[in-house]
């Protein structure tokens, strides 16, 4: 069975980036080069001059300059919206902290010992295998910094799940563990409502 599969007519992760690109009106290349990254810090200070009057360099607003802070905004809005519809699983982009304190939702980590990490590294990118260590703390570490600066939250805080996966013990382990953690968390928040 897949994650697919398990939650068949609900709705899955949206397609974020094309979503963003979208709504924002800008090139698919251009979304996908902001995705879960931070601008510059030399970028984040030059903007607080944009918007002070006294140095009135330009009339844009917000919504008219497209950089990382404008796509996580959009992403924040995405997944938003799909919570609201319901029954969906949405993945990444830091929908546990956007959603953290939402009713109605559970929220799952699943991770991977470093090894596990490593090996799929090396499956997927054999040219960089030799480099899949730094690699994957460089994604980790930048994926950190991106939520910690948009939500002033830490990615890896356990405080965000109600249950947290090892990949080790299988798909299909981890689909039967969610589901049934999932009822167990729908039976206790309808106890504490009534």
């Amino acid at each position: 069975m897949t994650w697919r599969q398990a939650w068949a007519g609900g709705c899955w992760t949206r397609n974020w980036p094309a979503a963003r690109q979208k709504k924002a009106g800008v090139d698919p290349e251009l979304a996908a080069r902001f995705d879960e990254r931070l601008d510059p810090w030399y970028y984040r200070y030059g903007k607080v001059f944009w918007h002070d009057p006294v140095y009135p360099v330009s009339n844009l607003s917000d919504d008219m300059v497209f950089d990382a802070e404008r796509m996580m905004s959009l992403v924040r809005l995405e997944i938003l919206h799909a919570a609201q519809e319901g029954n969906c699983v949405l993945v990444g982009r830091g929908a546990a902290c956007a959603l953290q304190g939402q009713p109605g939702c559970f929220h799952i980590f699943v991770y991977a010992p470093v090894g596990v990490k490593r090996e799929w590294f090396a499956k997927s990118f054999p040219d960089k295998a030799q480099h899949a260590d730094q690699q994957l703390a460089a994604f980790d570490k930048s994926r950190a910094a991106a939520i910690r600066q948009f939500y002033q939250q830490e990615w890896c805080s356990r405080s965000h799940y109600h249950l947290l996966l090892n990949s080790e013990i299988g798909t299909d382990a981890m689909i039967a563990a969610t589901q049934g953690a999932a009822r167990l968390h729908g039976a206790t928040a309808e106890a504490l409502a009534s």
